[in-house]
């Protein structure tokens, strides 16, 4: 079943039991991927869609984060709880074992020359690894073995 099948299907559900929160973070993320669909004027990929739900995900940590700062707890509670319905969607994410091990066959395969080829590192491992990996730390790990 296609991931948006299944969020249509759950959003669905979701209605019928009357689960306000997921109903409006199902919703939020329906309307995120039809205005991806028509910015791109054709159906979406799975990989696009993980793409969108990977964003929410990261809005919701950093409003979180945001709120928290400026303490609003009540808040921060709130985006953390639309946060993990989001994450219920989304392929789990690699440990930093796992990713250290993606990061020495891409640099088996791929042979870069040193920092300057980190783009194209980073770039590889992205596109293999959608929506399971952190992309700040996967960033500091490449670089740390670039350096070295």
């Amino acid at each position: 079943m296609s991931l948006v099948t299944q969020l249509e299907k759950d959003f669905l559900q979701a209605l019928k039991a009357k689960e306000e929160l997921k109903v409006a973070v199902l919703r939020m993320v329906k309307t995120a991927l039809k205005n991806k669909q028509v910015e791109l004027k054709r159906p979406l990929t799975e990989e696009e869609v993980l793409k969108v739900l990977s964003k929410e995900a990261k809005q919701r940590e950093d409003a979180a984060t945001q709120f928290r700062q400026g303490g609003r707890e009540d808040l921060a509670l709130k985006e953390e709880q639309e946060l993990e319905i989001l994450k219920s969607y989304l392929p789990q994410k690699m440990s930093v074992q796992e990713m250290e091990e993606a990061i020495e066959n891409a640099l088996k395969e791929l042979k870069p020359a040193g920092l300057k080829d980190m783009g194209k590192v980073m770039s590889y491992l992205m596109q293999k690894y959608p929506g399971q990996v952190d992309g700040k730390q996967l960033s500091q790990l490449v670089r740390e073995k670039l350096s070295s």
